[in-house]
């Protein structure tokens, strides 16, 4: 699936926000959102000062992401479900309650999101695959040149 910068940075962005939620980061966190950075094409460096400055960060406005369209905003709730679990503890309730006011933002059935919460949690192990592997940042679109037309002279 082909996504905008926006909503690849909305995305990366998004996740970061939801690490911070139980005010502590573990390795596996670290080590999944480096590589979602990576798929997302943010440079190395960024990731890791961003994953390492965000609970100290008091700059990043802390709400929900809205996105394009409803499937990248699943797409996000499942990775986010996977990132949560992903240092072998329940989700912890701040990072269920920002999920679902993510869920609610993108207009998506809160019914829905319960049964994805029980799906991950009933997961032995952690996904392979996440979400953000079938996505890709389109920086521009193609064949969209603007056309250049002849000026008018102002004088």
């Amino acid at each position: 699936m082909n996504i905008s910068v926006i909503d690849g940075s909305n995305y990366f962005k998004g996740l970061l926000l939801l690490v911070r939620k139980d005010l502590k980061v573990s390795e596996p966190e670290i080590e999944m959102m480096n590589r979602i950075g990576k798929k997302l094409g943010f440079e190395q460096e960024f990731c890791e000062n961003a994953i390492h400055d965000v609970l100290e960060n008091t700059y990043i406005v802390d709400s929900p992401p809205g996105f394009s369209n409803k499937d990248l905003a699943a797409r996000f709730i499942r990775d986010g479900l996977a990132l949560a679990l992903s240092d072998r503890e329940v989700v912890h309730p701040s990072e269920e309650e920002w999920l679902r006011l993510t869920v609610e933002k993108n207009g998506l059935d809160p019914e829905w999101f319960r049964q994805e919460c029980v799906k991950a949690s009933n997961r032995k192990e952690l996904p392979l695959k996440l979400q953000v592997d079938d996505l890709k940042v389109v920086y521009s679109r193609k064949g969209s040149k603007k056309k250049v037309g002849r000026r008018k002279r102002l004088y």
